[in-house]
């Protein structure tokens, strides 16, 4: 862990910040926008922030002035990223469960665009917007087909994925959108996974874009704007070698190997790549245990805290940064919840570990506290921002 990181952690440990908390590392995030900001801009692109990734409402105030808009999955998002000062006109709301409720929401504010995910929910969307007297932009998300190459629980763009508008229907969304007069058809959206930390699916989906451009084209259908989502990966095991993801060699691929029509705008929708590394969840020892294989480290925090483990075995650089022990030794690193799936990492070397020591859970930034929970009736996790 970098001086100052540890330093700032440190120190707020001496002021009896109680754990677990949350840090997160203002600077870092800072400069992570910075260059999301300036290499997205030089080719013209456009960048939503994906609020999914983190929603807390001090973060978003710094990610605002950088990125012009929000990418939504729930009613509550869209208030907040309205809240916070994000233009309507520059957000988009995508989910396959849109509610009601929530359709009723983002018509009223006349946001950017609805990215619509099935036949059923633009009979919907054009009921509530008949309703309300009012027209829906939306773009239709097309599984592309395209591997992501991640964990199988965050890929999304292959036929057998719950979201989006398969290629073998949209001759009958196509023919459907004529007897929809409150509907216009903006925009395509396209998202294969998270976590992507190779180029070579990017390329993949630009040519599969590309060919779906085409097609509308030929159909006399006017597409102003293409959506390719997010889901730019972030190194976990090693978060100090590269702690601001290569967004010039990422927006390069799109540069190089889509071919927008004239007039159209190219969007992407980004969050871990921008929240991730600054994030870290800060937890005590409460007890060593002895096993008959390994040593148990157990901490303060658990899957309450940091499910990511626990849900699709993510790993997560885990340090002790109060121990002066120079003897490594290997440790299951859990939780106190009363769950097998509680652990953050199996045999996981750390200085000779002793109670009250203090722990680092790394690039927790995203999917971390906004995906908490009080199970066992556990306090609500804290946050500290610096």
């Amino acid at each position: 862990m970098k001086a100052y990181l540890q330093q700032k952690i440190s120190s707020l440990i001496e002021r009896e910040v109680q754990t677990p908390f949350y840090f997160y590392d203002t600077t870092l995030l800072i400069n992570t926008l910075k260059q999301v900001s300036a290499t997205s801009k030089q080719h013209g692109f456009h960048v939503h922030y994906a609020l999914k990734a983190n929603s807390r409402l001090e973060l978003l105030q710094i990610i605002r002035p950088y990125l012009e808009g929000a990418d939504c999955v729930s009613g509550n998002e869209v208030q907040r990223a309205i809240d916070t000062g994000f233009s309507a006109a520059q957000i988009v709301f995508a989910g396959v469960g849109k509610s009601d409720a929530e359709i009723d929401l983002a018509l009223k504010h006349n946001i950017f665009c609805f990215n619509c995910e099935s036949i059923q929910e633009l009979e919907v969307i054009q009921q509530r917007a008949a309703k309300m007297n009012t027209d829906a932009n939306i773009a239709l998300r097309i599984n592309p087909g395209v591997d992501a190459q991640t964990h199988q629980y965050i890929t999304t763009g292959l036929e057998e994925n719950k979201f989006g508008i398969n290629p073998w229907e949209l001759e009958q969304v196509i023919e459907l959108l004529k007897q929809l007069p409150n509907i216009k058809l903006t925009g395509l959206h396209f998202h294969i996974g998270s976590q992507i930390t190779r180029l070579d699916p990017y390329k993949s989906l630009c040519l599969r874009v590309n060919e779906f451009n085409n097609w509308f084209e030929s159909k006399h259908i006017n597409i102003q704007h293409i959506n390719v989502g997010g889901g730019l990966g972030i190194n976990y095991q090693h978060p100090d070698e590269v702690e601001i993801p290569d967004f010039k060699a990422y927006f390069d691929v799109f540069r190089k190997f889509l071919t927008l029509k004239h007039g159209q705008q190219l969007h992407f929708e980004l969050g871990r790549s921008i929240v991730g590394q600054s994030g870290h969840l800060v937890s005590k020892v409460l007890y060593i245990k002895k096993g008959v294989k390994t040593n148990f480290a157990i901490l303060d925090a658990g899957m309450t805290e940091l499910i990511r483990p626990a849900l699709y075995q993510s790993v997560h650089k885990i340090e002790n940064i109060s121990s002066k022990s120079k003897t490594l030794l290997p440790y299951d690193v859990v939780g106190p919840v009363c769950e097998s799936s509680d652990c953050f990492g199996k045999a996981v070397f750390l200085p000779e570990t002793s109670r009250d020591d203090i722990v680092v859970i790394r690039s927790a930034g995203a999917y971390g506290e906004v995906m908490s929970s009080r199970y066992n009736l556990r306090d609500e996790i804290r946050a500290v921002i610096d």
